[in-house]
């Protein structure tokens, strides 16, 4: 149940930072609101999920797979580009995900 809070969690911190594009620097309300309800939303299910998983690993899952998922969409919704280094960054950001969930499990 607590990894089901945190891709929740991730989840809406991934929508929320998607609506920010849309919010025209905050001067259109529904795309706002979004951003508003998602991150309170985010912040309250990682919380939960807190109470399970050390806080170490969850925020790096959090902000790892949040980072990569942001960076995805912006490319397909946005039409951003991603460079060589963009990639490289993001494929280090997941080996370091994953390192930190191997010193979790021992």
């Amino acid at each position: 149940m607590p990894y089901l809070l945190l891709a929740l969690a991730i989840t809406s911190e991934v929508c929320a930072t998607s609506c920010l594009k849309l919010t025209d620097g905050f001067s259109k309300l529904w795309p706002s609101v979004g951003v508003g309800i998602g991150y309170v939303l985010s912040f309250l299910l990682l919380g939960q999920a807190l109470k399970k998983i050390p806080v170490s690993v969850a925020y790096a899952v959090w902000s790892g797979a949040g980072t990569a998922a942001v960076a995805a969409i912006g490319v397909v919704a946005f039409g951003e580009h991603l460079g060589k280094f963009q990639v490289a960054g993001i494929v280090l950001i997941i080996a370091g995900v994953i390192l930190l969930n191997m010193r979790a499990s021992h």
